[in-house]
């Protein structure tokens, strides 16, 4: 299946190669960038037309036939920037979105533990766009407090810092300190 969609992608390529520039009717020419191929015109710079060639608009990948908890229309399974995720089939008209994981009552941590840093906020479990699991304060953008690392009530020995995380290695777990500027690392 994959040829037959690269067949069909670079055979569109190549019609739209041997089109002309519609802002000065140069040629197009297919170019690389860090968002992916687009063609561009050779008149750059005094011609700045430019049209990417993949689309990672949010476009639907599966119709999942469950009904929109807003409006009703069918939600569909998407493919954006940041990875898959379940929105509206009704969009824009409807911007009703869910993460694809959403976490289930059992996944979520029984406990919450208070932010170190602001006092206000509690430590929620948050994924990546690559879907590595992090630990940040709820107030966020008000606080920027975050660890990799699962947390762990206790204090740290040597500076006194309210938070550990969970450090597993080949020797054993052990606990470390979570505030950056101290890092101290304690047995259990």
């Amino acid at each position: 299946m994959s040829g037959k969609i690269d067949s069909e992608l670079f055979s569109a390529h190549e019609q739209a190669l041997n089109e002309p520039c519609p802002q000065c009717g140069g040629a197009l020419q297919l170019r690389h960038g860090k968002h992916g191929p687009f063609l561009g015109c050779t008149q750059y710079p005094n011609c700045d037309y430019i049209k990417p060639l993949h689309q990672n608009d949010g476009h639907i990948v599966k119709e999942l036939g469950v009904p929109c908890p807003e409006c009703g229309s069918e939600l569909v399974l998407r493919q954006g920037r940041y990875g898959m995720f379940i929105g509206c089939s009704s969009y824009p008209n409807c911007h009703h979105i869910e993460s694809q994981d959403t976490p289930t009552d059992e996944a979520k941590p029984s406990k919450l533990y208070a932010c170190p840093e602001c006092g206000k906020g509690h430590l929620a479990e948050r994924k990546t766009r690559f879907g590595k699991t992090f630990y940040a304060c709820d107030t966020y953008p008000k606080c920027k407090f975050a660890v990799n690392l699962p947390p762990i009530a206790g204090k740290c020995e040597k500076c006194g810092f309210s938070l550990l995380v969970e450090k597993k290695l080949a020797s054993g777990t052990k606990y470390q300190c979570a505030d950056r500027k101290c890092g101290h690392v304690q047995e259990q």
